[in-house]
């Protein structure tokens, strides 16, 4: 798909307002990384074709918005974060884990993840410059398409997880975004 931020002209930002964007985004891009791992994981484990394939259709929408954030990096004069290989093992494990769980709780587990990074993505929404429209249209969109896969995710049977899983799994979550927005 196109990328969001194409309809944007590039704005004049302070170093320290290109700096906290370029944070921002690489603490989005790594958040990618894990999603298409834990899409991926999910898919390998999965026991009914249907939720395979949807989990396959969400990885790739995921690529969309890896893709996005790292143009945007790249735009930013930055760089993606020096423990993406360490987010996708864990994220690729933790994915196959919930699948092999079963497909209620895998599809469960990515209705969480989603209602999580919704969540994550309004707070990077108010923290990013007011007048960086190409990182704003990214995460906008980003937004759009992770509550159509919690949606998605629920609908096809994702039963809710019990507190201390969702309790865990932001813990996880803290861990990962306070590290990759310095590295």
């Amino acid at each position: 798909r196109p990328n969001p931020a194409d309809d944007w002209e590039e704005a004049e930002l302070t170093p320290a307002e290109k700096t906290e964007s370029a944070r921002l985004m690489r603490v989005n891009h790594a958040g990618e990384v894990s999603a298409q791992a834990l899409y991926q994981g999910q898919a390998l484990t999965a026991r009914l074709e249907r939720v395979r394939e949807r989990m396959e259709q969400a990885a790739h929408e995921e690529n969309d918005h890896l893709a996005w954030c790292e143009q945007r990096l790249d735009e930013l004069g930055s760089h993606t974060s020096l423990l993406n290989p360490a987010w996708y093992l864990g994220s690729f494990l933790i994915g196959a884990g919930a699948g092999a769980i079963g497909d209620k709780w895998s599809l469960g587990f990515v209705a969480e993840t989603e209602r999580q990074v919704i969540a994550h993505l309004e707070d990077h929404l108010q923290r990013l410059p007011e007048q960086d429209k190409k990182s704003r249209a990214i995460l906008e969109q980003m937004k759009i398409d992770e509550a159509h896969h919690g949606a998605m995710a629920k609908a096809a049977g994702g039963a809710e997880l019990p507190g201390p899983v969702k309790g865990v799994m932001k813990l996880m979550s803290k861990v990962m975004t306070g590290t990759a927005y310095w590295l």
